[in-house]
């Protein structure tokens, strides 16, 4: 990365359109975004479903691209890159974390964590991947499968995987939609504390208030486009 693309927001989208095509009509998800995030920054995106809120969590992950507009990542134009550089970009620097928790039932919670690693490079890293269990709290849960531990462990597996490769950006969709209110409110301290203390990017859809809440800047979204910012 070169010393301009480091010192650049994060996040630059400027007249970003997406639209899907059905059948003969063509819907559009996200209309005219215009949308700065700098490093380190927490940002929540909120709104009532159908609002275009995943569809802009996708495009921010470089899951999806523009179908009008730009695009820069880091002052890279993400538009111009093919899919092997889209993967490489989402593996190195973004890490996910999805309201399923998206766990392979098979695999313990050790191994769940090491796969981005896997993914990234061919191999493991079993000594970082048991220090990010630790920093969750699941220590001592690393050799368990997923259906042996609860909603909010399996979620708490699911951060500590998100940054197995050391992201500069975590994009989470609803990540509280499936825990019960203590478990979801350890979540997002978990997450608060790391932007706080690691410096991490965060960006958080959510429809519950209290995780909005802890978010320094939140935007609204309906009808697929942003019709307010607050902070």
């Amino acid at each position: 990365m070169s010393i301009e693309q480091a010192s650049a927001p994060v996040i630059e989208m400027e007249g970003v359109h997406k639209f899907f095509q059905m059948g003969q009509h063509q819907v559009h998800a996200v209309c005219d975004i215009n949308l700065r995030i700098e490093p380190g920054e927490f940002v929540a995106i909120v709104g009532p479903s159908g609002s275009g809120k995943t569809t802009l969590l996708n495009l921010i992950g470089c899951l999806d691209l523009p179908s009008e507009g730009s695009y820069r990542w880091r002052g890279r134009d993400v538009t111009t890159l093919n899919d092997a550089q889209l993967s490489r970009l989402r593996g190195e620097s973004i890490g996910f974390i999805f309201q399923d928790y998206s766990l392979l039932p098979r695999l313990s919670a050790l191994r769940n964590v090491e796969l981005p690693r896997y993914y990234a490079t061919g191999r493991g890293d079993r000594k970082r991947a048991q220090e990010l269990l630790a920093q969750v709290g699941l220590a001592e849960r690393a050799h368990h499968r997923p259906v042996e531990l609860s909603g909010g462990e399996q979620q708490r597996v699911a951060v500590a995987r998100a940054l197995m490769n050391k992201p500069t950006l975590l994009l989470a969709d609803e990540p509280t939609g499936n825990l019960d209110s203590v478990s979801g409110q350890e979540l997002i301290h978990l997450l608060k504390r790391l932007n706080e203390e690691q410096g991490l990017t965060l960006v958080v859809v959510s429809h519950d208030p209290s995780v909005s809440g802890q978010a320094r800047r939140i935007l609204r979204m309906r009808d697929g486009a942003v019709v307010s910012e607050q902070g």
